[in-house]
């Protein structure tokens, strides 16, 4: 199954989120991922949908997006968009592999934002892959908390998803 990206303009008032979220479950598909953020215009807030699926349960979804009264545009976003996901991770760890630790950090272009006797925080911000790869260095040294905001995304170039589409 592929994984799609959509990009939905949608009103920001109370229960757009739960009606979004509402179709998604009676029809049973699966968000795999879903941020939503106010945008330039307080009254409009983006949503960034990801959802795996073919091409007929794509078609089916943005169809049944595009009914919300709430939805004002929707747009599928091509794989070569920019794609990025921030990630707070809780370590543990000790006098003998904070050093270690650091320069796993440093490597992934990541930030310590916290240290204690027995733990050491860290912000990284990038792809799937690469929030991933350094979970995965960091999963031996003990990982305690984890939090990951999802998918944020635009498209390249001048491309723009707005309200008059």
């Amino acid at each position: 199954m592929k994984t799609n990206v959509l990009a939905v303009l949608v009103e920001n008032r109370a229960g757009t989120l739960s009606r979004v979220a509402g179709l998604f479950s009676r029809r049973g598909f699966n968000i795999d991922s879903l941020t939503v953020g106010e945008t330039e215009d307080k009254n409009i807030s983006r949503m960034t949908i990801s959802v795996s699926g073919d091409d007929a349960v794509l078609e089916q979804i943005v169809k049944q997006l595009g009914k919300l009264v709430d939805v004002i545009s929707i747009r599928q976003l091509e794989d070569s968009c920019i794609k990025r996901e921030i990630l707070l991770v809780k370590v543990q760890s000790n006098e003998k592999n904070r050093s270690a630790i650091v320069e796993v950090a440093s490597i992934f272009r990541s930030r310590v934002i916290d240290i204690s006797a027995s733990t050491i925080t860290i912000e990284a911000t990038g792809s799937f892959d690469k929030l991933n790869g350094l979970l995965q260095l960091l999963r031996p040294y003990g990982i305690l908390e984890l939090a990951r905001t999802g998918l944020v995304a635009l498209e390249r170039g001048s491309r723009v998803l707005s309200k008059d589409e």
